[in-house]
């Protein structure tokens, strides 16, 4: 059984544009001990989802899993147990593929940031700067952390939140992330669970890189929060 560390981005710049449209990053990645589970078989080729009941459906084409093991020089199959939220900035479809290259021992960061920005650093884990579009790492000492997640109900798209940051003519986000004021305007009903967790928190939280999560340090217990802690690369 490999474990899918979910990914977390405390912080986030965005440096530049390249001519092919992609968004140049400088960002600071923890992983989280809030993980998927996967299951692979070498011998088999069927590429499934699993739900809590135990029901199984085929992987979407463009999964990042399936995609994965497109990259390895034989067939796998894979059945997905899915805990990260999807669509909510934590990393889990990338940490999924990260997982079966790590399985394959494919650790090029060139290679894995074909699959997405995030996957490089999901291969490796644990914290570090992250630079370029993924792919240039510099990893960074663990630091031990208590985090408090609230992930709406709705899911933030990143091309439709890196558009929104061009439309508005490259923001710089004021607390850390310059993709919050792109997200907040791509999707304003994001700041109703920014407030409600701030109140709580009794600080202003963060956005985990393109939404929808915002998150606060410390253990903040609540409806639709989850209380987190990062962990070393080892574990990631």
């Amino acid at each position: 059984m490999l474990r899918a560390s979910a990914k977390l981005t405390l912080s986030l710049r965005v440096t530049g544009v390249r001519s092919d449209g992609y968004h140049l990053i400088d960002a600071e990645m923890v992983s989280l001990d809030l993980a998927d589970e996967l299951e692979l078989d070498p011998a088999g080729t069927d590429l499934v989802s699993e739900a809590a009941d135990g029901t199984r459906s085929p992987l979407a084409d463009d999964d990042l899993v399936r995609r994965a093991v497109g990259l390895l020089d034989r067939p796998v199959g894979v059945v997905l147990r899915k805990r990260i939220p999807a669509g909510a900035g934590l990393g889990g479809g990338s940490s999924d593929a990260a997982a079966v290259l790590r399985w394959a021992a494919i650790d090029d960061p060139e290679v894995a940031a074909t699959l997405g920005a995030d996957v490089p650093f999901c291969v490796r884990g644990g914290r570090a700067r992250v630079r370029g579009i993924g792919e240039e790492l510099e990893e960074l000492p663990f630091e031990p952390k208590v985090l408090t997640l609230l992930t709406p109900p709705l899911h933030c798209s990143t091309p439709v939140v890196y558009r929104a940051w061009d439309r508005l003519g490259g923001p710089r986000g004021d607390h850390g992330n310059d993709l919050e004021p792109a997200a907040l305007d791509a999707y304003p009903e994001l700041a109703r669970w920014r407030d409600e967790l701030a109140d709580s928190a009794g600080v202003r939280p963060r956005l985990a890189g393109s939404g929808a999560t915002w998150f606060v340090e410390g253990e903040v217990p609540g409806p639709g929060r989850v209380v987190v802690r990062t962990t070393p690369a080892s574990d990631g």
